[in-house]
């Protein structure tokens, strides 16, 4: 017995690999979002408030920057690529309990494309939009301006995946993940504070890890 225990804490961690990579992939492929409901695919959970999200590629992705800016810009994908790029690796922590740790992010700091963009004196907010056509959310100047904050690419080191948001999705690190948009299409900065699509429905506009909505989760810095 003891050397069966033995041996299965010595595979368990192979076996979750396994699965996660599984029910990832499956999530992945997944259009209904179902595949979410199984436990731990890829240690996120799919969510989409939208009853179908467009798929789009190198050849059909778009992000503008705009709003109370000197110089609008519509970057692709492929203009985002040879931007420099910027990778951190924090716990990812969702409002609702579950936690990936140690998770690799990849792609350009928001301050960058803010500061292409040429921010107006009367901008204080920024205002974030998605091609599912529903989610949005919002930031505050000094919070977008963090190096912690990232237009992102890559997901674990890899290309993001459609079900995680991609080929482009905001992300913030301190606070929790509903603040980082998936299927990121706008980023126009206004002059106040817009809450988000949660926000509307009772969720904190400042969401730090921790610190807000009602939960006393370790920080993810």
């Amino acid at each position: 017995m003891l050397g069966l225990g033995a041996a299965g804490v010595a595979t368990a961690p192979y076996l979750q690999r396994g699965l996660e990579s599984f029910l990832g992939a499956a999530a992945d492929k997944d259009p209904t979002g179902l595949s979410g409901l199984l436990p731990n695919g890829g240690g996120f959970r799919y969510y989409s408030v939208a009853s179908s999200v467009p798929r789009k590629s190198g050849q059909n992705y778009r992000l503008t920057v705009d709003g109370l800016v000197d110089r609008p810009t519509t970057y692709t994908l492929d203009a985002l690529r040879k931007l420099p790029q910027t990778r951190v690796v924090r716990d990812v922590q969702c409002v609702t309990g579950w936690r990936v740790p140690d998770t690799p992010f990849a792609g350009v700091k928001l301050s960058l494309l803010l500061d292409a963009a040429g921010v107006r004196a009367q901008g204080r907010a920024i205002r974030f939009t998605c091609f599912d056509g529903t989610y949005s959310e919002s930031l505050t100047l000094p919070q977008a301006r963090r190096d912690d904050v990232l237009v992102c690419l890559q997901m674990q080191d890899k290309p993001l995946s459609h079900s995680h948001g991609g080929p482009v999705r905001l992300y913030v690190a301190p606070m929790y993940f509903y603040k980082s948009a998936k299927w990121l299409s706008g980023i126009t900065v206004t002059s106040d504070v817009r809450p988000g699509y949660w926000e509307e429905r009772g969720y904190d506009v400042d969401a730090w890890v921790g610190r807000s909505n009602g939960r006393s989760d370790t920080p993810t810095v």
